[in-house]
């Protein structure tokens, strides 16, 4: 998973660096808030983001805003990482969008831990969009029949909306997604065609020795 760090110090944000290179992630790196907004607005921005909360330019609390708010928001955790501990900062960086806070200095099996439960929230809500996507496209194709439809009781043509009147298949080709095939139920097979059985018989008949 590509992870973005933006962190203004060198050497915080050089630990960072080589902490997520040991655990396999891709890294994206930003000297700062600007950098970071700029990271999400590439055609493939980082799933999962560890921003400063205090950085020049921009603080990670108004990336997190700026990610919120974006008319195309992307499907991101954001962990704010900060040497401010008070309830009062982890209710702002949470209120603000982030999704999660480590205090510095940090422990990195906690922060690893953290990071775990990000990739499985950016994975469920990837997988909730896809199938809301595939839902949208399937629900775009289905056609239905609803309410009382006036249909001729002796041509059985359709009254439509228009007042129109429409034979049958017509109506129910364009107001659904069924393929009609015509073909003759026994009932009008015996009265429309009362020799067709006595026909067969005969050529059965016939062929017997």
């Amino acid at each position: 998973m590509k992870v973005l760090i933006a962190e203004d110090d060198p050497t915080s944000r050089q630990i960072l660096k080589i902490t997520l290179d040991k655990w396999e992630y891709e890294v994206v790196v930003a000297c700062d808030g600007n950098e970071a907004w700029q990271a999400f607005q590439t055609d493939d921005p980082p799933r999962l983001a560890i921003l400063d909360w205090m950085m020049p330019g921009m603080d990670g609390v108004a990336v997190c805003q700026k990610v919120r708010e974006s008319a195309t928001p992307s499907i991101a955790y954001i962990i704010l990482l900060t040497a401010k501990d008070r309830k009062e900062d982890m209710v702002s960086a949470l209120n603000a969008g982030a999704d999660d806070y480590v205090v510095k200095p940090f422990e990195r099996a906690e922060l690893l831990a953290r990071i775990r439960v990000g990739e499985r929230m950016v994975a469920l809500q990837s997988g909730l969009a896809d199938r809301v996507q595939e839902l949208q496209e399937a629900l775009s194709h289905i056609k239905t029949l609803q309410g009382i439809l006036p249909i001729c009781m002796h041509c059985h043509k359709i009254r439509d909306d228009q007042d129109a009147w429409q034979k049958l298949e017509q109506y129910v080709t364009q107001h659904s997604s069924a393929q009609l095939s015509h073909s003759i139920c026994p009932e009008c097979m015996e009265k429309y065609y009362p020799d067709t059985d006595e026909d067969a018989e005969a050529e059965e008949t016939a062929d017997q020795p």
